[in-house]
């Protein structure tokens, strides 16, 4: 069954696993203890996925785990304020629609595994990401980054465990519970949940031109559903983050939270995409990310008065990159942190209110101010007289300088064809 070498099963001592309780993960648990003859301490972590985890923990017992090693943690303020936040102070956006609401969650959950192997004294870490996807990348491009000794199992590439039947079977046969939905199908698609967003993938919709039903969508109506007032917002930021929502404070995991509720009423943030995946292949995925797409409307927004514009034009150069980085694994990566260290300065200035309207699916910006932070002069833009605050006599020479580089190219061309 397992293509692991006898020198490698020697070679683990302790693993930390990354658990859902669900079917993968409970057959790696068992099929690590049978394999590698290891200890086995599992990590749970709550970033927002809506589902009670009690049951991962009752059944790791059942499978031998003892209670002391069994970690189940609330990680979601850490997950908003240190991950997405500063993700979102770079308005990233992977392939010009992408949120990035997996990929900006495996580094948080990379980096806690590393910290309870070093806890622990574990020399190795486990998860349940297969061959074919990103999250394999991402896992351990962080783990490798934060322990660069650490060991790493993936079974996916090891087993021969290749499909559903055959981890049910395996399940049967080492008397491991499993979901009855799971046994009789479960969803015709897999699932990925935290607070920035939901994922659909695999299953019905691998057929590109497949449209999905509406009763696959969780926590978004659809925009004929959607109520037909709109509703307004006013949001607070403080150096590019939210900090309140209609004048109240809120912590990051609850900006969040209050934003996917709003936003879901109104039918904000669905995204039907077929993207480019790190190993090469093309793959369809379903969204929804409501609290994320308010984000990024309203973030730039407060840009756009607080920012200088050469600044700005900066950020969108290096936005792709910085968006890229994140996907293809590399949030601890030298490159990405001295990015980060950039967009952060800027953020310090990005301070005030913007305002949005949220109607069927659409966000729209009504307002945004600054008292302590705004570079908009109304006595310079203005189209009425301006009292001599802008001379425009001055543009004449600026385009004509502007204009020299073209004027020379011109009249070459029209020397050759004489």
């Amino acid at each position: 069954m397992a293509r692991t070498s006898g020198k490698q099963k020697a070679t683990v001592k302790k693993v930390v696993l990354a658990y859902s309780g669900g079917l993968d993960t409970s057959v790696i648990l068992q099929w690590l203890q049978d394999t590698y003859q290891c200890e086995v301490i599992t990590f749970t972590a709550n970033i927002g996925q809506g589902e009670e985890l009690e049951p991962a923990r009752r059944k790791a017992l059942q499978l031998g785990i003892p209670k002391s090693n069994i970690y189940i943690e609330d990680l979601r303020e850490s997950f908003v304020r240190d991950f997405v936040f500063p993700m979102f102070r770079a308005n990233a956006l992977y392939e010009g629609e992408y949120l990035l609401g997996t990929s900006i969650a495996r580094p948080l959950i990379a980096q806690r595994m590393v910290e309870l192997a070093k806890k622990t004294g574990a020399d190795a870490i486990a998860h349940g990401a297969t061959g074919k996807g990103n999250d394999q990348v991402r896992f351990e491009l962080g783990a490798y980054a934060l322990m660069p000794e650490v060991r790493i199992i993936a079974p996916w590439r090891e087993w021969d465990l290749l499909s559903r039947e055959k981890l049910l079977q395996y399940a049967d046969a080492h008397g491991i519970p499993v979901d009855f939905k799971k046994r009789r199908g479960g969803a015709p698609y897999s699932m990925d949940a935290n607070l920035l967003h939901i994922s659909y993938e695999g299953g019905i919709l691998e057929d590109p031109n497949f449209e999905p039903e509406e009763s696959m969508w969780r926590i978004t109506v659809s925009p004929s559903k959607a109520p037909a007032r709109a509703q307004t917002l006013e949001l607070g930021y403080e150096r590019g983050d939210i900090v309140a929502i209609d004048g109240k404070r809120r912590s990051p995991a609850q900006v969040l939270t209050e934003l996917n509720r709003i936003g879901g009423k109104h039918a904000v943030g669905r995204l039907d995409l077929v993207e480019n995946r790190y190993v090469g292949m093309k793959s369809r995925g379903c969204y929804e990310t409501p609290g994320g797409t308010i984000m990024l409307k309203a973030h730039r927004a407060m840009e756009s008065i607080t920012l200088d514009r050469e600044v700005l034009a900066l950020k969108d150069d290096l936005m792709p990159r910085y968006a890229r980085m994140i996907y293809n694994g590399y949030w601890f990566s030298p490159e990405r942190r001295l990015l980060q260290g950039l967009i952060d300065e800027s953020q310090q200035r990005v301070n005030g209110t913007v305002r949005v309207k949220l109607y069927k699916g659409t966000v729209l910006v009504t307002g945004r101010s600054s008292a302590t932070d705004s570079l908009f002069d109304p006595a310079i833009s203005t189209f009425d007289d301006d009292q001599g605050a802008y001379n425009q006599a001055d543009a004449e020479g600026f385009i004509r300088l502007n204009a020299l580089r073209m004027r020379i190219a011109a009249r070459a061309r029209n020397r050759r064809r004489r």
